[in-house]
């Protein structure tokens, strides 16, 4: 049975804002204390992901935050957890992170998502009259591999830098399609079970089914997205764990994101149904004390033989998200 101590561990961090009105700044300055704190703990890689339009999270130029992270780290790989290629131009992506290759050379990574990670109105901020869109992927992956392979003879438009970085690619998704794309591309997978493990199991299973050996992979590689909500008791997790619990409630309701301190209860807080809704947003997580944390992450092991697993940690005080990954770290 594959255990804790046999795999890459990683952290995919969103640089939550705070309600304490100070702004996005410390958020970003968090998340480089962070990545610092794993980097010394051993975790393999530090993802950030591309999200817009959300008052809460400071990640959404995420090629520049990469840069800043990557700058502030030596060993650590850093890359996109992910880029939201909807959004994009392929030659900008691959400028962007093709030039991230270069000034750090073998530790950035590329993570591909399909969707674009926002609603209708800023979709189209972003995009302007560019016809991108999901249905475009399959093409725009190709695209950018093109760019971020050797140049071709009769190459016309190259990405410089960018050209022969072969910068590693990964796609991402909550869904199948992802899954069956990146088995056939033989690419590695990282499946969005942190929020939406609802199809974790089919998405392996699909992978796993469709992946043909290619130049990056001889064989599957698995990358499950798990919520870290540790700390040194059950009854502490639990506690601290209410305010990732308020920030997913906000987002079902369309609240603010920032993040809120813990609270004594949920209770009156959210509607049953609400609650539900929570619930199954986290229905991975890992909530508790060292000893829970670790019988919860060997079950999920045991049952998906996942290659990595990449954290996210959602409580309010840094100080409790460096415990978190402290735990973690001596778990293994």
């Amino acid at each position: 049975m594959t255990r804790l101590a046999d795999i890459n561990i990683s952290v995919l961090d969103l640089a939550p804002i705070r309600d304490d009105d100070a702004g996005p700044q410390p958020a970003l300055h968090n998340s480089l204390a962070l990545a610092q704190h794993v980097e010394r703990l051993g975790f393999t890689r530090f993802w950030v992901a591309e999200h817009h339009n959300i008052d809460g999270i400071a990640s959404s130029a995420t090629a520049v935050l990469v840069g800043y992270l990557a700058a502030g780290t030596s060993t650590l790989r850093v890359g996109a957890g992910g880029v939201m290629l909807p959004n994009h131009a392929p030659l900008v992506i691959a400028e962007q992170f093709g030039t991230l290759a270069t000034l750090y050379p073998g530790r950035i990574d590329l993570g591909l998502g399909r969707a674009p990670g926002s609603d209708q109105f800023t979709a189209h901020a972003l995009r302007r009259e560019r016809s991108g869109s999901a249905e475009d992927f399959p093409q725009d992956v190709e695209e950018l591999q093109r760019y971020l392979g050797p140049r071709t003879p009769n190459q016309r438009v190259i990405a410089m830098p960018g050209s022969g970085t072969n910068v590693p690619i990964w796609l991402l998704g909550s869904s199948l399609f992802s899954a069956q794309l990146a088995g056939e591309k033989g690419l590695p997978y990282a499946f969005a079970s942190h929020f939406a493990p609802r199809m974790m199991h089919e998405a392996i299973r699909v992978y796993r089914q469709h992946f043909r050996p290619s130049a990056v992979l001889e064989k599957p590689y698995v990358m499950l997205g798990v919520p870290l909500l540790a700390a040194d008791s059950d009854e502490q997790a639990e506690h601290l764990a209410t305010s990732a619990y308020q920030r997913i409630l906000a987002l079902i309701r369309g609240h603010s994101m920032l993040q809120r301190p813990p609270v004594a209860s949920m209770d009156g807080l959210w509607q049953a149904h609400e609650k539900q809704a929570v619930g199954e947003f986290f229905g991975l997580a890992v909530v508790g004390g060292p000893e829970k944390v670790r019988a919860r992450l060997e079950v999920l092991l045991e049952q998906t033989d996942a290659d990595e697993l990449i954290f996210t940690c959602d409580f309010y005080a840094v100080a409790d998200r460096l415990r978190a990954f402290e735990i973690l770290a001596q778990l293994r």
